[in-house]
C-alpha cells in the first residue's frame, strides 16, 4: 500500500511516500528560511502564498523523481492542524483535490502526533509510552496507549520552547532559524555560568512556560552586556535551562505513569545538548529514550503518511469535507 503524506502546517512544503509503515520510498522538503531569514521569523502570509506557488510544482517533480504515477497511490494523508492556518488550507486544498480527482481516500492528521509517530519511520516502540513534542511552536507531552490512541498531559502557556530559541536569537542578531545558531553558539559555552530560572520544574504538573525564562535572559543582557567571550556561556546557559525543563517534566510524566519507554519528537528534538540530558537522566533511572532522526525531527510529510496509514488500516477515515484548525489542543481518542 502507497501512502502519499503532504505537510504544509508551517513554511515548509513537503512530500513523502510511504510503503505501508516499513518503508519510506521518498521524502522531500522545501523550506522558506532564506525568504523569511531578513524578519528573523515566519511571516505566514509570505509562507502561504509560497505553498500556493510551489505545491503543484513540487508534487510534480517529487513523484517524477520516483518514476511513480499518481494513480499509483492508495491514499492520501495531510496535516490539517495545528500550524499556521493559511498554509495548513493550501496543503488541506490541494489534497482534497487530490482525492476527488484520483478517487483516494482522505485522512487529516494531527501535526503534533504526527512529530510523535515519527519515531515509527525507522523504530518499533511499545505502548505505552510518553512523548515529548516540542518545536517552534508546540511544546507537548502526550500519553500513547496504543496506536491513534492517546491523551494529552501538558502543553505550554505561553512561549514553546523553540519560540524561546528564536526570540532570543533574534534579540541578539545571532542567525536563523534561532534553535540552530542558539545551539552552535553554545557549543563550548560553560553551561552553569549564569543560573536561569527553571519555571515550574517542581509544580505538579507536565505543562510548561518558558516566556519568564525569556524575559529573564534578556534583563540579563541588558544588565550585564556580554562581551563576544562571554556570550557563549550565556546562550549555553540559557539552552541548558530550558532543555533541563523539558527533561525534568517529560521524565517525571514517564514515573507517574510507570511507563518505560519516552520518545522525544519535533524540530527542537534534534538539539544535542537535550539529547545529552535524556540519556543520561535515562540511563540513571533505567527508561528508554527514542529520538527519531534529524531530518524527522523537523516538519516533513513522512509522518504525517505513518500517522495517516495507522489511521487507516483502523478504518478511520476522514470526509471531504474535514476542515483546518490552528489550535493546539488534541482530543484523547
Amino acid at each position: 500500500m502507497y501512502v502519499l503524506g503532504i505537510d504544509t502546517s508551517c513554511d515548509d512544503t513537503s512530500f513523502a511516500i510511504i510503503e505501508d509503515d516499513k518503508r519510506v520510498i521518498g521524502n522531500t522538503v522545501f523550506n522558506q528560511n532564506e525568504l523569511h531569514k531578513i524578519f528573523g521569523g515566519v511571516v505566514p502570509e509570505i509562507a502561504s502564498r509560497k505553498h500556493i506557488e510551489y505545491i503543484e510544482p513540487l508534487m510534480r517533480q517529487f513523484t517524477g523523481s520516483l518514476n511513480l504515477s499518481l494513480e499509483s497511490i492508495d491514499l492520501i494523508a495531510v496535516t490539517n492542524g495545528p500550524g499556521l492556518i493559511g498554509s495548513v488550507l493550501v496543503g488541506l486544498s490541494f489534497a482534497k483535490g487530490l482525492s476527488i480527482s484520483l478517487a483516494k481516500p482522505l485522512i487529516g492528521v494531527n501535526h503534533i502526533e504526527a512529530h510523535a509517530m515519527s519515531i515509527f519511520l525507522e523504530k518499533r516502540i511499545e505502548f505505552p509510552f510518553v512523548a515529548l513534542v516540542v518545536s517552534g511552536g508546540h511544546s507537548v507531552i502526550l500519553f500513547f496507549k496504543d496506536f491513534c490512541k492517546y491523551e494529552v498531559l501538558g502543553s505550554t502557556r505561553d512561549d514553546a520552547a523553540g519560540e524561546a530559541f528564536d526570540k532570543i536569537a533574534k534579540f541578539m542578531n545571532l542567525g536563523y532559524p534561532g534553535g540552530v545558531a542558539v545551539e552552535r553558539i553554545s557549543e563550548g559555552g560553560l553551561r552553569d555560568f549564569v543560573r536561569f530560572p527553571r519555571p515550574m520544574i517542581d509544580e505538579e504538573n507536565f505543562d510548561f512556560s518558558f516566556s519568564g525564562l525569556k524575559t529573564a535572559f534578556l534583563n540579563y543582557i541588558r544588565k550585564n552586556h556580554p562581551t563576544e567571550e562571554t556570550l557563549k556561556d550565556v546562550v549555553a546557559s540559557f539552552q541548558e535551562a530550558v532543555c533541563e525543563v523539558l527533561m525534568e517534566k517529560t521524565i517525571k510524566a514517564a514515573r507517574r505513569f510507570s511507563v518505560k519507554n519516552v520518545v522525544v519528537g519535533g524540530g527542537v528534538a534534534a538539539n544535542k545538548r537535550l539529547r545529552e540530558l535524556f540519556l543520561e537522566e535515562a540511563l540513571k533511572r533505567g527508561l528508554n529514550v527514542f529520538f527519531p532522526s534529524p531530518n524527522y525531527c523537523t516538519d516533513n510529510a513522512a509522518m504525517v503518511a505513518i500517522t495517516g496509514f495507522f489511521y487507516y488500516i483502523r478504518g478511520n477515515i476522514s470526509k471531504i469535507n474535514i476542515t483546518g484548525f490552528s489550535r493546539m489542543l488534541i482530543p484523547y481518542n
